[in-house]
């Protein structure tokens, strides 16, 4: 697999390693790093990192310390090169391993916001690449919903906060368990990337010990050339 080296879209002076033939970070990345406002000298954790886009993005906006724990090794090694490649070493760490062993590196309690842009489909769907990597990353193999929901309470600070990127199709679903789990969802953003007026993807933050009280956005970002600063 060839490794390049290439802009990271229109984010002054940070660039990103990513395989040649398939794993690339996508809008919804983008979008979901726009939409976290964080403040200075905080915690934060992205599950899923990828190849840390969403960290490189969000050091950007702050100095907080930032924690990306990526599953695949392949992967990971992308996220380590791209951070030190960008001289972020002191401030972004990746992990290696699963987020769901997150108790051997963290005590409870401990980040102010987590951000996740997880896989979107079921495990049980039928339509998968022939590439595990891709298939990691796009269905629920080695995380679900039920996962993102049950960590972030636990790792959360009370009131702290999640932002995460999904699909419009599994909002019921996602509404459900964040009540479950006692992560109030607060606010949803629909988003629109085609003249079909249909959203696509949906970003979403829910707050800790919080009660539901959502306010419904909707973006339409189809005719965006940048999307700094947009929510």
């Amino acid at each position: 697999m060839k490794i390049v080296k290439n802009d990271l879209f229109d984010y002054n002076n940070r660039y990103i390693y990513q395989l040649n033939e398939g794993f690339k970070f996508s809008l919804d990345s983008i979008l979901l790093s726009e939409y976290t406002k964080p403040k200075d000298n905080l915690k934060i954790l992205d599950m899923c990192t990828g190849n840390a886009v969403i960290p490189l993005i969000l050091s950007l906006k702050t100095n907080s310390e930032i924690t990306g724990f990526e599953i695949q090794e392949v992967i990971y090694d992308l996220a380590k090169k791209s951070v030190s490649l960008n001289k972020l070493d002191k401030q972004i760490k990746i992990i290696n391993d699963d987020i769901n062993n997150i108790d051997k590196y963290f005590k409870t309690n401990y980040f102010d916001i987590i951000t996740c842009n997880p896989p979107y489909f079921k495990n049980n769907c039928s339509i998968k690449n022939e590439i595990e990597y891709k298939n990691i990353a796009r269905h629920e193999m080695k995380i679900n919903l039920d996962n993102i929901f049950k960590i972030s309470y636990k790792y959360l600070k009370d009131k702290g906060l999640l932002y995460m990127s999904h699909r419009p199709e599994r909002l019921d679903e996602i509404i459900n368990i964040a009540t479950n789990n006692k992560m109030g969802v607060k606010e949803i953003i629909f988003i629109m990337t085609n003249n079909t007026k249909i959203p696509t993807l949906m970003l979403l933050k829910c707050v800790k010990n919080s009660k539901n009280n959502v306010k419904i956005k909707v973006e339409d970002v189809s005719k965006c050339s940048t999307y700094q600063h947009i929510f």
